[in-house]
């Protein structure tokens, strides 16, 4: 019985990925290609910007830079998108028994997958900016599995404080952008003073875009120290994000 139940929970779970996945695209005139042309727009105009307007000396900084976009994307749409899964989805909510959070597992569930496709396709791009393929590679779907459940344990605590506050979503679109200056996107994290060096450790998109780019510029695996506190803190907000859904899933019926 419990191994049927279990089955049953990841056909869910695939089928509203899939639906995820496909309804993302499905108005769109280059549907996918807009998640490959996003991050390669957004590369060559910090490149523009910061490589040869502001002479960053910062050496293949085009690749440098895309591999910093690619963790963001992850981490910025999945949690964006994942805030809004229960709300877009209020006959799942209202009309289907099902426990909720699979709503939420299924969102970023799509956007694991939309994230490990556009790995694999600007990976020969990566080869053709200077980016030597070696072993380490393999090692990337550690980072991107700590980075899912990094999103899976925010989406967990945005998405029933979207329903709660409608107006919830602002908020986090500040902190996105806070974000964003705040992660070793466009610039050296060596740039920040020893002082504060732990400090700005403690946000894990920082260890994770340092860990990724250490497996493809720089031929080594992530340090210890990266993996341990990128694993602490997702441990921390996947705890908090349990917390959050189950205090509000009881009320989420009524309020969406």
């Amino acid at each position: 019985m419990k191994n049927n139940h279990i089955s049953h929970n990841l056909d869910v779970i695939f089928v509203l990925a899939q639906k995820d996945f496909k309804l993302r695209y499905r108005n769109s005139v280059l549907g996918f290609l807009w998640s490959l042309l996003n991050p390669l727009a957004y590369m060559i105009l910090l490149t523009v910007v910061f490589s040869l307007l502001l002479r960053v000396n910062v050496p293949n900084f085009a690749a440098w830079v895309l591999i910093g976009l690619l963790i963001w994307r992850f981490f910025s749409l999945g949690t964006s998108q994942g805030l809004f899964s229960i709300v877009n989805n209020p006959s799942l909510v209202t009309k289907v028994y099902l426990p909720r959070y699979l709503i939420v597992l299924s969102n970023n569930l799509a956007n694991l997958f939309s994230a490990l496709l556009e790995f694999i396709i600007f990976i020969p791009l990566l080869t053709y900016l200077g980016v030597t393929p070696t072993v380490f590679f393999f090692f990337l779907p550690v980072i991107i599995a700590l980075e899912f459940l990094l999103v899976f344990g925010l989406s967990l605590s945005l998405a029933p404080l979207n329903v709660k506050y409608r107006d919830f979503f602002q908020l986090w679109e500040v902190a996105l952008q806070l974000g964003f200056f705040l992660s070793p996107v466009a610039y050296d994290s060596q740039l920040i003073p020893s002082r504060f060096r732990f400090a700005y450790s403690l946000n894990p998109v920082t260890g994770l875009i340092e860990s990724a780019r250490g497996i493809f510029l720089f031929q080594r695996l992530p340090s210890t120290f990266d993996l341990a506190l990128v694993s602490v803190v997702v441990v921390i907000l996947l705890g908090v994000g349990v917390l959050v859904f189950s205090s509000l899933e009881n009320r989420l019926a009524e309020e969406i």
